[in-house]
């Protein structure tokens, strides 16, 4: 089961989707092997505002649903999974503060999304040791009728390429808060330090906020139903993050036809037929990597239409935990599955391939090398023990933080 595609992005007389994505694909392994930032490619995706297809027609966007939205970004990931990841937080910034009818400013947020700007995330503290997140050591001080933003923030996916990054930070008695910067704003600093395995060019790096000016509609205090305030409010986060590892999923078997319809005059010894192509053995392996791709691919979809319903209480200005609940269950048990597949097929891609196919000129440990970081984000043994749990006896899941 596909999703049917979304063959225009969202500005009348805009790049055609399908080019935008060959365009990213264009040299990806290449821009991952040499660490080559593509910044000319965030350029590119401004001028499609790409990032308003979750915002309604009338407001500019759109209108994509969960399910839409998450082909996109499986079909980014396919393309160059640094982009679509570098994404993430702004997808998930859309929902909280240009969509969501109860987010406080939520026209101009809207605005600034429709015109194609983008935003990133800086919420992540090494020094910050509290189960399930908060404590925040970046600190919102009142002045005169607006704020000074002061921290350091670490893995702050996408704020490199962004027009804006929302900053999570402890206001006054310690409430926590997100403030909306742009990224050019006085004090803020970007450093390009991400070093991890995988995902090399996302910007995950660190950023530094020292006195940073913040105006009074550029702040925002966690409610119940406001901000990061709702019971699993990074549902939509984690489900993207699986969706990238689908994207690297059909990425990996582009790659395993590719190599097998071009290898016309080597085989292995003892084959089964003096094609590559031909070789019942190599048929298998690919039609088990299609497979994977096609069940990974569903397993997305399926855990993004439960963020529909979601979607629709939220925006009544209602919790919904229960309904929140069963999305933030269907996305843990995506994430087990995907990731399970991703990372099998990723290693079955060299059995195709042979040992020519572990020259780094052709870069294809990158596949194993980004599921593996993408997976790595949260622990999926903590998924499998709170559904265990879930299943047994009832325990919810954990409703705040990054679980």
């Amino acid at each position: 089961m596909t999703a049917a595609k979304l063959h225009a992005v969202p500005s009348a007389g805009a790049d055609d989707l399908d080019a935008l994505i060959a365009h990213v694909a264009e040299g990806a392994a290449d821009r991952d092997r040499d660490r080559v930032m593509p910044f000319d490619l965030f350029d590119r995706i401004r001028a499609s505002r790409l990032g308003a297809l979750r915002l309604p027609k009338a407001e500019g966007g759109r209108g994509a649903s969960f399910r839409e939205l998450l082909e996109v970004v499986i079909r980014l990931a396919a393309a160059d999974p640094n982009v679509a990841h570098a994404l993430r937080n702004h997808f998930t910034f859309v929902e909280r503060h240009a969509r969501a009818r109860t987010a406080p400013n939520r026209e101009k947020w809207a605005a600034v999304v429709a015109s194609g700007a983008l935003f990133g995330l800086a919420n992540t503290e090494l020094s910050s040791p509290a189960i399930g997140g908060g404590g925040f050591q970046t600190t919102l001080t009142p002045e005169g009728e607006g704020w000074r933003l002061d921290g350091v923030k670490y893995y702050s996916t996408g704020t490199i390429f962004a027009d804006h990054v929302l900053v999570r930070a402890a206001g006054p008695e310690g409430r926590s808060a997100s403030a909306i910067v742009p990224t050019i704003r006085e004090g803020v600093e970007i450093v390009d330090d991400w070093d991890g395995a995988g995902q090399r060019l996302t910007g995950s790096g660190t950023t530094y906020f020292r006195n940073v000016r913040a105006e009074p509609d550029e702040v925002v205090f966690d409610t119940p139903t406001v901000g990061y305030g709702y019971a699993y409010h990074n549902t939509l986060a984690q489900l993207i993050v699986t969706g990238v590892v689908a994207g690297v999923l059909r990425n990996v078997l582009s790659d395993a036809v590719a190599l097998l319809t071009s290898r016309k005059d080597r085989h292995f010894y003892y084959a089964s037929a003096t094609s590559a192509a031909d070789d019942p053995l190599l048929q298998e392996i690919v039609g088990e990597i299609s497979a994977a791709s096609f069940a990974a691919d569903a397993t997305v979809l399926a855990a993004a239409d439960t963020l529909e319903e979601v979607a629709e209480i939220r925006d009544q200005g209602l919790a919904g935990v229960e309904v929140a609940h069963r999305a933030a269950e269907a996305t843990a048990k995506a994430k087990l599955v995907v990731d399970a597949l991703t990372l099998k097929s990723a290693s079955r891609l060299f059995d195709v391939g042979g040992a020519s196919a572990t020259k780094r000129t052709k870069n294809l440990d990158r596949h194993w090398r980004n599921a593996r970081t993408l997976a790595s984000h949260n622990p999926g043994p903590l998924k499998a023990r709170a559904l265990g749990a879930y299943e047994l006896t009832g325990e919810p899941l954990p409703a705040l933080g990054f679980f």
